[in-house]
């Protein structure tokens, strides 16, 4: 029978102890990288949606900016005289400019530029029972408050028909939280500059 070296038990036992003690650090190390990856994971995840969450905010809030202003409408179109015998329309033709505000708050310092140089010769406000667009009671300009569901009518002073195209009609407002606004003819509303040069009077 073979004789055990005992004398090689110590050397044998901090062998295994080292090795215990190295894969145990190994484990630690993993562990904890284990652990930082998923934190590094749990952190962009919450990153993300809160990122999300803000966008949802600012376009709920950018919504709410546009809400009322998107209420206001304007109609409009080109009143002709009489052509004359040659079929050449007279000096009498005008734009007219029906503006509505459909919101439940009162829009504010309202008026209608005609190109970049006539502001609006004429301005009445139209009554809730009125059915006809031609009546109204005049006001001046701008108009400091139009109410709720209230409308507007505006004329253009009289130029010839190549005028009355080249001069299409943009209404301006500002609405109750103090944001102006600007709508074309062709129904392009953009915030605009909250105190405008104003054009030339009519």
């Amino acid at each position: 029978m073979s004789v055990i070296n005992w004398g090689d038990v110590p050397t044998w036992l901090g062998t295994v102890f080292a090795a215990a003690a190295a894969g145990a650090a190994v484990w630690t190390l993993k562990s904890q990288r284990d652990q930082i990856q998923e934190q590094r994971v749990f952190i962009a995840e919450q990153s993300a949606t809160m990122e999300l969450e803000r966008a949802e905010l600012r376009s709920a809030a950018e919504d709410r900016r546009w809400a009322q202003a998107r209420r206001v409408r304007m109609h409009h179109q080109p009143a002709w005289s009489t052509p004359d015998a040659e079929g050449n329309a007279g000096p009498d033709d005008h734009w007219v400019v029906i503006a509505s505000n459909g919101s439940d708050a009162p829009v504010h310092q309202v008026e209608v530029r005609f190109g970049s140089a006539y502001t609006a010769a004429e301005a009445y406000e139209l009554s809730r029972e009125s059915l006809h667009a031609h009546q109204g009671e005049r006001r001046t300009i701008p108009l400091h408050l139009v109410g709720p569901s209230r409308r507007v009518r505006f004329h253009s002073q009289r130029w010839r028909s190549a005028t009355v195209h080249n001069n299409r009609p943009t209404l301006y407002f500002t609405d109750d939280g103090g944001v102006r606004w600007s709508l074309d003819s062709y129904g392009k509303l953009e915030e605009t500059e909250q105190q405008p040069d104003r054009p030339l009077p009519a």
